[in-house]
């Protein structure tokens, strides 16, 4: 199985980079959606307090690579040879999946701070910073996962700063070029 896995700080563009590989028929596996279903299976509310410690607990408890270790089975299950994982935040998981797959290609999605942080205040989510001070405490969170680690070591960077349009289109294109590339 190739996996592509993609890592990128809160509103970089995550999320737009999985929708345009579901259009392309490429199945997304979202680690955060893992994290999501364990707390659900264990009876905890979900919000983004209660995921946040719940992920810091499960690292804590079973180590660094624990929820690319939850994603697994659902991977093992698509019967697919080629998935994306949404959301990679450590070079523990990065680990992980590699161990597990024939071939592993890391993409990071890089906007600058400002950028991201319009983003995220223009979604409208419940969970999304409403002020730059709770927006750089989320991105010093995100990096004590390793997040920066995994950018940092990359094996393709797309840079989201331009429109959404041309951001899909980038997207698409270098997905249909992992995809063919054995």
């Amino acid at each position: 199985m190739k996996l592509i896995l993609v890592t990128g700080l809160p509103g970089a563009g995550k999320t737009e980079f999985a929708e345009v590989a579901r259009s392309l028929g490429l199945p997304v596996v979202s680690m955060g959606d893992a994290v999501r279903a364990e707390a659900q299976r264990r009876g905890l509310p979900v919000s983004r307090e209660t995921l946040s410690e719940l992920a810091h607990q499960l690292r804590k408890d079973r180590g660094p690579g624990v929820v690319a270790e939850l994603c697994l089975t659902q991977l093992r299950s698509l019967g697919s040879s080629t998935a994306v994982i949404d959301g990679v935040r450590s070079p523990a998981e990065v680990a992980v999946f590699r161990h597990a797959a024939n071939k592993v290609v890391v993409v990071g999605i890089h906007a600058a701070p400002r950028v991201r942080f319009e983003r995220l205040r223009s979604r409208g989510r419940a969970d999304d910073p409403r002020s730059w001070e709770v927006f750089q405490n989320r991105d010093r969170e995100e990096l004590g996962f390793g997040i920066g680690a995994v950018l940092a070591l990359a094996d393709v960077l797309l840079v989201n700063e331009s429109s959404l349009f041309e951001f899909r289109r980038k997207a698409a294109c270098l997905l249909q070029q992992l995809v063919e590339d054995p």
